[in-house]
């Protein structure tokens, strides 16, 4: 596994586009979760309550974590990518790319403005994790991902739970306490007081959220694991590259159905005998090995889908420019989507199930897919992107 540069700077459509898809993902899931408005509406037809829960069931299997990991894993690629084209115009990229983590918090206390549920700030302070470990070899980066991957906190707690029935644990449900404060206020306040919401109790609520399911170790691992595939050049068709990702694919369905069937069959016997402590330590390592299974599983079949045709289907390619305007369309469409069902604004939370939530979220995504190619056709740059850049390189020698 040695190290190979990439032989040009040019982006990758391929790595837009699977951007594009996770954020596609991303926004059906939370119209899904009514931007963490957890509600279900009563008195419908029994009909359309059945569906909702078809798709309810349907949305988060398919794309519950899966698309925060497909995320994740590309921001890692793409430090890998900066890293290498100012390292061959002879610059260490590094302390930039620690101030370009300090602009993210930045972005990130912005978003939380408008949603109690950014993910911008956890990626800013795990990012500097590739700072540690960049100029590492390819094993020494995988195995260092993978012991993350594996919740070694979790664990610890199953073990010690184990050993210790008396053992217990306040990290699980801290994240509950702090949703409990700002959920009335994000139903039915108005706009200053859902600010004043977010960026105080929603803040402690979702980043306490974060960590108490495992994020805080899996996303270091996502991201080590993206730069271990940009330095691989596995996203460049190549027969190697075709190798790799049908050898990822079948692995991951195999390693998907036994963990699905263990968690299904052999899981609830545990957890019966266990106690609180251990319960919560299973639940949250095997569902991080369950969606990051899944998550190989999709993204290897988009791009096995991409190099067959070549230059990707035509579903793929659309997705391209929503996927270079990433940091631009994460942010609009919460401020969007809390603008349809916060009790500021059209309260939507109360009346829409799960199918009518979804079709709102492929509005959302049809809106800022055709503004994102307008605005593509002008600009090089999304304008969130753009003054990301600008500040990123505001000082120079």
């Amino acid at each position: 596994m040695n190290q190979i540069p990439p032989q040009t700077t040019k982006r990758l459509d391929v790595v837009d586009a699977l951007r594009g898809f996770a954020l596609l993902a991303i926004v059906l899931i939370h119209n899904v979760e009514h931007y963490n408005i957890f509600h279900l509406p009563e008195g419908q037809p029994d009909w359309l309550t059945a569906l909702d829960k078809q798709v309810w069931d349907a949305t988060f299997f398919l794309m519950a974590g899966k698309a925060f990991a497909t995320f994740s894993l590309l921001f890692g690629f793409s430090f890998f990518i900066q890293l290498s084209n100012q390292e061959r115009r002879g610059r260490d990229f590094r302390a930039r790319f620690a101030w370009r983590l300090v602009l993210l918090m930045l972005f990130a206390e912005l978003h939380s403005l408008f949603y109690n549920g950014d993910i911008l700030l956890l990626y800013a302070f795990c990012g500097f994790s590739l700072l540690a470990v960049c100029k590492l070899s390819n094993k020494a980066v995988f195995w260092i991902a993978t012991f993350l991957l594996l919740q070694p906190f979790e664990w610890y707690r199953m073990i010690h739970a184990l050993l210790d029935s008396s053992y217990e644990t306040v990290v699980g449900n801290v994240f509950v306490t702090f949703f409990e404060k700002c959920d009335p206020i994000v139903r039915e306040g108005g706009f200053l007081a859902f600010v004043h919401s977010n960026i105080t109790n929603g803040q402690a609520y979702n980043n306490c959220w974060q960590v108490e399911n495992g994020r805080l170790f899996q996303v270091p691992a996502l991201f080590m694991y993206g730069m271990l595939l940009g330095r691989l050049r596995y996203f460049e068709k190549s027969i190697a590259s075709i190798c790799f990702w049908k050898r990822l694919l079948g692995v991951s369905l195999i390693a998907f159905a036994f963990l699905y069937a263990f968690q299904r069959l052999v899981a609830p016997s545990l957890t019966d005998k266990g106690t609180d402590a251990f319960d919560t330590a299973f639940r949250v390592a095997f569902g991080s090995y369950l969606n990051f299974s899944m998550m190989c599983v999709l993204v290897a079949g988009f791009v096995l889908c991409w190099f067959y045709a070549e230059n990707g289907y035509r579903f793929q390619r659309l997705l391209i420019p929503y996927g270079r305007m990433s940091l631009t369309n994460y942010i609009t469409q919460s401020i969007i989507g809390c603008t349809i069902y916060a009790g500021y604004g059209l309260g939507l939370w109360r009346s829409a199930g799960a199918t009518v939530s979804i079709l709102i979220g492929v509005g959302i995504v049809a809106l800022q897919l055709c503004w994102s190619r307008r605005w593509l056709s002008r600009f090089r740059q999304g304008p969130l992107e753009y003054v990301w850049k600008k500040l990123t390189w505001i000082y120079t020698k």
